[in-house]
């Protein structure tokens, strides 16, 4: 008999049908047993599946799922999809922490949610946030080129050291720099610096011009005029724009010296704390391209300035290490509960109190989702509707389009 390799899915299905039809109308097992071995020699079945499938009745039955109804419908997804990507995507422990802070912002930009919704988006927990978003969380991301060039000079004035810093009082900072430089570190571009406080996790940010001694000494100085909290203590890797005379004599010749270290060679995480913020405040803005052109400067830092850091330190959660152990093969890391860099500085009390009004004042004041939509869709924007990576390489080359300079003005 001919095998079911040469029958159409139509015609098993009818074939199926009818002796199923037969099957149950058949009168004694010698009758049932030849419709049996008429199906296996067909089909190709083993004879309990054989059996199984002559005894089915009707459509293959569809399971259920499992457990009750899902509580949290789309409606729900959809606020936390948009404030996830407001927030540069948070992971569901540092999300269920912002809500609070995001929520007043989302309704002034789309509008009241109703008390059931409302009271939904407040119950909800940590992993749940990460199941109703999986769908929609971000593609493996690109890497980029690390631009650390030893400095020859200062070495023994500077001392080599890890773990040195009281993690309980803001003041002791780690700093690293980012380069724009695309595929290739040849030739001139701009580096981003990255200055992170180590109790708190504030991070200010600044662009320099081919990371110069001088320049990032201004940077620095810029930085700490505008910081709410003296520096203590300045950490940073091995390279030249950090080793060297400027910024040796910047924190040793003053009344009160700032401890001046640094961390080991080719041991980036002794440095963590800012390595960790070169993706999610550096390159979730600029991404990996080329910035070849100086006139982009001014714009990205007036970006960095005016919206990035009252973006990051009054609105993005984070979570710091508690406790670390080891059982056995295993090694148990426990956090703390999700804060702002705002409302750690807030808990330390090294704040005096025209400065902690004048953070609050900030607080108040700020619109996060309608402030962060606009000056990075000004960014992202340019008069023929290109993305802002495509405006950066067309100002990369000496030749900038006046109009294309001018639509990446953050600041109007």
């Amino acid at each position: 008999m001919e095998r079911s390799g040469s029958l159409s899915m139509e015609s098993k299905r009818e074939y199926l049908a009818k002796m199923r039809w037969r099957y149950a109308r058949a009168q004694g097992r010698c009758y049932k047993s030849r419709l049996i071995e008429e199906l296996i020699a067909l089909c190709g079945y083993s004879r309990k599946h054989a059996i199984k499938v002559l005894k089915r009745r009707g459509a293959p039955r569809v399971l259920k799922k499992s457990g009750p109804k899902g509580i949290y419908q789309e409606e729900v997804r959809l606020v936390l999809k948009r404030i996830w990507f407001a927030s540069d995507q948070l992971c569901g422990k540092r999300l269920k922490a912002a809500l609070p802070a995001w929520l007043p912002h989302y309704e002034k930009e789309y509008g009241a949610l109703c008390e059931p919704l409302k009271e939904k988006l407040q119950a909800i927990s940590a992993a749940s946030i990460d199941r109703l978003l999986a769908p929609v969380r971000a593609k493996a991301r690109p890497k980029g080129r690390g631009g650390t060039k030893p400095g020859r000079w200062l070495k023994n004035q500077i001392p080599l050291a890890t773990e040195q810093w009281d993690e309980r009082r803001p003041g002791f900072m780690e700093a690293d720099t980012v380069a724009h430089c695309g595929d290739s570190l040849e030739g001139d571009f701009i580096w981003s610096l990255c200055f992170t406080d180590l109790a708190s996790g504030w991070t200010e940010l600044r662009a320099v011009w081919n990371r110069g001694s001088h320049g990032v000494r201004e940077a620095l100085s810029e930085i700490e005029a505008k910081l709410p909290f003296a520096i203590l203590g300045f950490d940073c890797d091995n390279g030249s724009e950090f080793l060297n005379h400027h910024l040796w004599r910047y924190f040793a010749r003053r009344r009160e010296p700032v401890q001046f270290t640094r961390s080991r060679p080719y041991h980036k995480n002794d440095n963590a704390h800012v390595e960790q913020k070169n993706w999610t405040h550096v390159r979730c803005l600029l991404g990996y391209d080329r910035l070849q052109n100086v006139q982009l400067l001014e714009p990205i830092n007036a970006l960095y300035r005016d919206v990035w850091a009252l973006y990051h330190n009054h609105f993005c959660p984070s979570m710091k290490l508690a406790e670390k152990r080891r059982e056995g093969a295993r090694q148990i890391k426990r956090y703390d509960a999700p804060k702002t860099p705002y409302q750690r500085l807030l808990e330390s009390g090294v704040l005096d109190e025209r400065k902690r009004v004048a953070l609050q004042e900030q607080t108040r004041d700020a619109q996060s989702l309608r402030a962060q939509a606009a000056d990075r869709g000004r960014l992202e924007r340019n008069p023929a509707g290109a993305s802002c990576r495509q405006a950066f390489r067309g100002l990369r080359y000496d030749r900038p389009d006046a109009a294309l300079r001018d639509s990446l003005h953050c600041v109007p």
